[in-house]
């Protein structure tokens, strides 16, 4: 009757026996491994891999710098100076967004024919408009769950007063920044709606039972508000993609008629790529700069109210949970790789994403790290990568949707299946539309919350921890 219990106990032991020899195996090739590293080998090591660390430790020294010199209560003027380093990061990869857009984009596709090109562009737009539809679920989903905007209102301090601008004006100049005019003047600036007034007279029929005057007509005066066309500074991302994009297929339909000008632009981004590859030096300097500039000039959580640091906490949440989660199960799911050795070749352009807040002036690094170190085709990266920071706003689309429901929350007002659908439809859009839109976090938030009727004056609301998030 014991037979089964003793064949169980020895079949237990050589379990036991096989786990520890297989630890003693592996254990033993990692000592072999680690007696086999030689000086060189640790030299070899940090010099493939030195950007990646020096970025590393910038950004752990920006917090410690930050976080030290927070109590001395630095002016405006006082965090700006101290900041200079970092902002001569971000201009010159600003300078160097606009030529490395236009020519990779035109390199892009006329290294490509007309089918494959298509069948690219198809796959691209599937995938940057799942990710956003993704993202912005999870941000209703955390929203809802943990309920940020419980409390009252009168938590908030508001800072100043947004411009009011129509939803259909900013999805219509959406539509003509997608055809700029003008190509020089796309490189410099926007077009934008403005608001006048003009003087209207209407005549307006009396009619008076006293002194038996009847249809007379009287003529008053009054203001009316029209849209005006109006500029504003800054790069027309979105309407030098689309240019880009039709003039690089005509180019590679052109044949060897449009071969000088391939080459021209292929030699273009090449010189652009050498730039980048000089800056990224500096990189790790002005990251440093930037990120205690950040945390020194941010505002004490404890003075932000319970409410604003459950929202911030909602957030960050939700851009974990699709960074950390969805992205990687995505890759891994369509490619059967491993997502994060492929993310371990993108660091150096997260960091810098991290320290700039830009996906613009992160192209140029972005570039790099998929060129050099994960070895994806050139074709592919130059038509992918600008296309996608340009449209593939996640973050975006994430933030606004929960933002708007917690404005909701906060003023106490129940949203309905309707309109959660409503919120979830139009984030979508304006995140597509941010980067052709002036003032891009603002102007997309009006359009969400005036389409389910929320106080648009309430963007005033959540400004203070808008830059961080």
């Amino acid at each position: 009757m014991s037979l089964p219990t003793d064949f169980g106990n020895i079949y237990t032991i050589e379990r036991m026996q096989r786990i520890r020899e297989g630890i003693h195996i592996r254990t033993m090739k990692a000592k072999r491994k680690v007696e086999d590293i030689s000086k060189e080998d640790v030299q070899a090591f940090f010099k493939k891999n030195a950007f990646v660390l020096f970025t590393v430790a910038a950004v752990v020294a920006g917090i410690i710098l930050g976080f030290a010199l927070r109590p001395f209560k630095m002016t405006y003027r006082e965090v700006k100076y101290f900041s200079f380093p970092g902002e001569l990061l971000m201009r010159m990869l600003q300078m160097l967004v606009l030529p490395l857009l236009v020519s990779s984009l035109i390199t892009g596709m006329a290294a490509l024919d007309s089918k494959a090109s298509g069948k690219m562009g198809m796959r691209a737009v599937v995938y940057y408009m799942t990710t956003t539809i993704i993202a912005v679920i999870i941000g209703i989903v955390m929203v809802l769950i943990i309920h940020p905007g419980k409390g009252s209102k009168a938590e908030f301090m508001k800072q100043s007063k947004i411009e009011e601008i129509s939803p259909a004006d900013a999805f219509l100049d959406l539509v003509r920044n997608m055809f700029p005019p003008n190509l020089v003047q796309a490189c410099t600036q926007q077009f934008k709606t403005k608001y006048g007034k003009r003087i209207v007279h209407v005549s307006v029929t009396v009619n008076d039972s006293v002194f038996n005057f009847t249809n007379l007509t009287e003529y008053i005066t009054r203001e009316e508000v029209i849209p005006v066309p109006g500029q504003v500074n800054g790069v027309n991302a979105l309407g030098l993609v689309v240019f880009s994009m039709c003039f690089g297929l005509i180019i590679g339909n052109m044949k060897e008629q449009g071969q000088p000008l391939r080459e021209f632009f292929d030699s273009l981004n090449e010189a652009i790529m050498k730039l980048v590859a000089i800056i990224m030096w500096y990189a790790p300097i002005g990251i440093l700069f930037l990120i205690s500039g950040k945390i020194v000039e941010m505002d004490d959580l404890t003075e932000m109210g319970s409410q604003l640091a459950m929202y911030t906490i909602t957030v960050i949440i939700g851009l974990s949970i699709h960074a950390f989660i969805i992205l990687p199960g995505l890759y891994f799911a369509i490619t059967r790789l491993n997502p994060f050795l492929f993310i371990m070749g993108l660091v150096e352009a997260l960091i810098t994403a991290l320290g700039t807040s830009s996906s613009s002036a992160t192209l140029p690094i972005t570039f790099k790290c998929l060129e050099e170190n994960n070895k994806v085709d050139k074709r592919i990266t130059r038509f992918v990568l600008p296309v996608g920071a340009t449209i593939n706003m996640d973050g975006t689309a994430l933030y606004e949707a929960l933002a708007a429901i917690f404005i909701a929350q906060v003023n106490n007002m129940e949203m309905n299946l309707g309109q959660i659908i409503t919120i979830s439809i139009t984030a979508t859009a304006a995140s597509i539309g941010a980067a052709g839109i002036p003032q891009a976090g603002l102007v997309t938030m009006v359009i969400v919350l005036t389409s389910v009727g929320l106080p648009t004056d309430d963007i005033t609301l959540i400004i203070a921890v808008d830059w961080f998030l």
